[in-house]
């Protein structure tokens, strides 16, 4: 059996404390491997690790961390397949999806490398009488990083590599349902340069966490994942004087206007909804078209869109699937209960993804792309984040009607609106309490030089992740005051040229 380690001081390293944790193929629901569970004094070890590579980490000029995360970026682009395998095997995503994944953590690391611009201060000449003043963005310390599953190469990628540049050292938790792709990452980055100590990977579960959440070398969390979990982190992380970015969970609505392109809406809600098995935060699980009229014909298309929804796994020859499994057996069980409280509820279920089949899948843990219609705001199928191939119609009469049905929603991840109508689009983009919005765009991510991160209770904490507020969330500001006195010169023939 395969055992997962851990990667601590540049080189893998066995854990002592002799817990484990299996780690399955999702498609065939067969265990791949052990993962190894950090004990309490095995992550403080880390801590010491990263806490003391800091101090000459932190010296080394931004040019030449630069230059080791263009290294680092180079070998990820020469090792994507790799990677992207990784992730299929472990997490289930087809693999042009797990593909796409390292594309978009790369582009963070793309930006990473620009920290000899994006860490300068600022300047004023003068502000007193021969008095200036200047700013420097300096690093924090030791920083952690808590990731999910659904996307373990990419989220990771959205942490590491700003905080890298930045000058702090940093310790990776992954999610132990699959931790191979961050453990290849670290090794990656030591091919690249990166002087060991600076990035540790500790896998583990609650008992790492609270390490990490309470050890007072740690100066900054960051965390992706459930509403619950993130509303812990960041209380737990805040009350012991940590910065912390919490990302929580979504429930993200698509608003179809009666003059939407809607064959392009279709192809886009197939794609946002049933892409990646609805495992991301990002999904659009919530179809409102607006109007009876947009409403039945909506309907009518994602039927026939179903139809054709190829489902199997990841890793095949030929052509890729479209919807790979869900992660582990209880997460099918979860995602399969929700589709009954569903029906519970009396929304009306279009196509039921519980009764998909997939040829040869074994005990793999498969869904298929469900569609309930008539799904109203006071079910929990509309109010919970289900975390699965499962698209809910709940039409409006209005558009005011549809706004209102997004802002009175307890999460504000991201949304969308599909329109010809720009009047429409701005007053949606203006009115929307959301932190992400699309318009025609149906997961609105914002690219790497952007900063990614929702509204309400999908986000705790006041920094965004990667972007500016990445640069802003792994530094601290120092502003500096300064006058020197002006001499005078008794005379001129006492003044020497410097050399140069």
């Amino acid at each position: 059996m395969n055992q997962i380690h851990h990667f601590l001081n540049g080189q893998v390293v066995e854990g002592a404390s002799g817990r484990t944790a299996p780690v399955y193929n999702p498609a065939t629901g067969e265990q791949r491997a052990q993962v190894e569970l950090a004990s309490a004094s095995e992550t403080r070890e880390a801590v010491r690790i990263a806490h003391a590579a800091f101090a000459k980490w932190s010296k080394i000029t931004p040019l030449k961390r630069s230059r080791i995360l263009f290294k680092f970026k180079a070998l990820v682009e020469e090792h994507a397949d790799e990677l992207a395998r990784l992730i299929s095997s472990e997490h289930g995503k087809v693999f042009s999806d797990a593909k796409g994944e390292v594309t978009r953590g790369l582009e963070v690391v793309e930006f990473a490398c620009g920290i000899p611009h994006l860490q300068k201060g600022e300047h004023s000449l003068n502000v007193g009488t021969g008095v200036d003043s200047y700013s420097m963005m300096q690093p924090l310390g030791v920083c952690a990083g808590i990731s999910p599953f659904n996307f373990p190469a990419m989220v990771p990628m959205w942490m590491f590599p700003v905080a890298l540049a930045c000058g702090n050292t940093f310790i990776m938790k992954p999610s132990e349902k699959d931790p191979s792709a961050p453990m290849r990452l670290a090794e990656l980055l030591k091919e690249a340069g990166l002087p060991d100590g600076v990035f540790n990977v500790v896998n583990g579960d609650k008992e790492a966490v609270e390490v990490l959440l309470t050890d007072e070398r740690v100066q900054a969390v960051s965390f992706v994942g459930s509403t619950p979990i993130a509303e812990t982190i960041y209380a737990t992380a805040s009350a012991h004087g940590k910065r912390v970015q919490a990302l929580g969970g979504a429930k993200n609505h698509m608003v179809i206007m009666p003059d939407a392109d809607l064959d392009q809406a279709v192809g886009a809600l197939m794609g946002a909804a049933y892409g990646s098995a609805g495992e991301r935060c990002m999904a659009i699980s919530v179809a409102v078209p607006v109007g009876e009229e947009t409403a039945e014909r909506l309907r009518e298309k994602l039927i026939a869109e179903l139809a054709k929804l190829r489902v199997g796994p990841g890793l095949v020859d030929g052509p890729d699937n479209d919807m790979g499994p869900l992660v582990t057996r209880e997460h099918l069980e979860k995602v399969r209960g929700y589709i009954q409280t569903g029906v519970d509820e009396g929304a009306e279920l279009v196509v039921d993804g519980r009764e998909a089949t997939v040829e040869g899948a074994g005990d793999g843990y498969f869904v298929g792309g469900t569609l309930f219609d008539h799904v109203t705001p006071g079910m929990r199928i509309h109010r919970e984040e289900i975390f699965g191939p499962v698209l809910a119609i709940a039409r409006a009469a209005s558009f005011d009607e549809a706004v209102a049905m997004i802002n009175d929603h307890e999460y504000g991840n991201g949304t969308a609106i599909f329109t010809r109508d720009g009047d429409a689009a701005r007053q949606f983009c203006e009115q929307i309490q959301v932190g992400m919005v699309g318009v025609n765009v149906p997961i609105p991510v914002p690219m790497a030089f952007h900063s990614f991160g929702g509204w309400k209770r999908s986000l705790f904490g006041p920094l965004h992740m990667h972007g500016p507020d990445g640069v802003r969330f792994y530094t601290r500001m120092k502003t500096i005051t300064q006058r020197w006195p002006s001499g005078i010169r008794e005379e001129t023939n006492h003044f020497t040229m410097p050399t140069l």
